[in-house]
């Protein structure tokens, strides 16, 4: 039996093997693997290991081929305590399951973390500042995310980072969203020319969850900034016309317009998101002021991905 040292990181599970758990397990492999050898599970449904989807099953072939087990669980349906006996099993639990799980799996999952005594705990964060974005905002599911760090701030057993990205990369460009809509030509800003958003790539958010994972001095019990892009509308649209080599049009959505636009339709998710990046607040940080700047580690910019992506 391996001789755990206080605070070392040796058996680590991941909930969840979507975009960003995919990214965050690779990394997390690679890095164990140099580090002499850490053990790397992932959380999935049963349904998901029994899949006869194409594209899962690829998923699950290349989980067995960079060495990682499989743990059989549901965040959603199974109970605190049985999720908790889960975790108990590990040194880190990394949870890679965002907002698609539906309300009060965040929180859920987090009080299942403290149950279990896990020595450290990293909450699916991955996003904007919501210390600075307060409860109350247009996107309810934020309040949750405080809620949680309230959670973890309250107690002292298990140790907990919080990784704050900003937006991934490809939502700026995601068409429901409509920021960059370039079957319209069009560019809209949210809120103003002049707001600010943070955009991280799930591969960058990956590759760096695992340093901090791995970190020594150890990191824990604070949130961690990383970026791999914080600029303004104005630049998204200059960006996009420059790397393109076209002129799109661009449309400014005020704070009041996207207001109203929630108040006709208060359900709907997309406006949620338009109307609290609308107001610029916690959603972009300096770059310099970051882990990845600090560490002198080049992420993707958002020229960049329209580059690999869109050329």
């Amino acid at each position: 039996m391996h001789a755990v040292i206080p605070g070392e990181t040796v058996n680590i599970l991941v909930l969840g093997a979507g975009e960003l758990g995919m990214s965050v397990l690779r990394e997390l492999a690679m890095v164990a693997s140099s580090k002499g050898g850490a053990r790397i599970t992932v959380l999935l449904r049963p349904s998901a290991v029994t899949t006869q989807d194409a594209s899962k099953m690829h998923a699950i072939a290349e989980l067995r081929g960079l060495g990682i087990d499989t743990l059989q669980a549901d965040v959603i349906h199974d109970s605190i305590e049985e999720l908790a006996e889960h975790f108990g099993r590990f040194d880190t639990v990394v949870s890679c399951v965002g907002f698609i799980a539906g309300a009060g799996t965040q929180l859920k999952l987090a009080r299942a973390a403290l149950v279990s005594g896990v020595k450290r705990y990293v909450p699916w964060q991955f996003g904007v500042d919501y210390d600075v974005i307060g409860k109350g905002s247009p996107q309810d599911l934020f309040d949750e995310q405080l809620e949680v760090r309230e959670l973890l701030r309250a107690q002292r057993t298990t140790e907990w980072i919080i990784i704050s990205t900003g937006m991934f990369t490809s939502f700026l460009f995601e068409p429901a969203f409509g920021v960059v809509d370039l079957a319209q030509n069009t560019v809209h800003a949210l809120g103003s020319w002049d707001t600010q958003v943070t955009v991280t790539t799930p591969k960058d958010i990956g590759m760096l969850t695992a340093k901090i994972i791995f970190a020594d001095p150890r990191l824990a019990n604070e949130v961690i900034f990383i970026a791999g892009d914080t600029l303004t509308y104005t630049q998204l649209a200059d960006t996009v016309d420059a790397t393109l080599n076209r002129t799109v049009s661009r449309v400014e959505w005020s704070v009041p317009k996207l207001n109203n636009d929630l108040a006709a339709a208060p359900d709907e998710q997309m406006r949620k998101y338009r109307a609290v990046f609308a107001e610029g607040k916690g959603v972009a940080w300096d770059k310099h002021n970051t882990f990845n700047a600090a560490n002198g580690i080049d992420l993707m910019t958002a020229a960049d991905w329209i580059e690999q992506n869109l050329k």
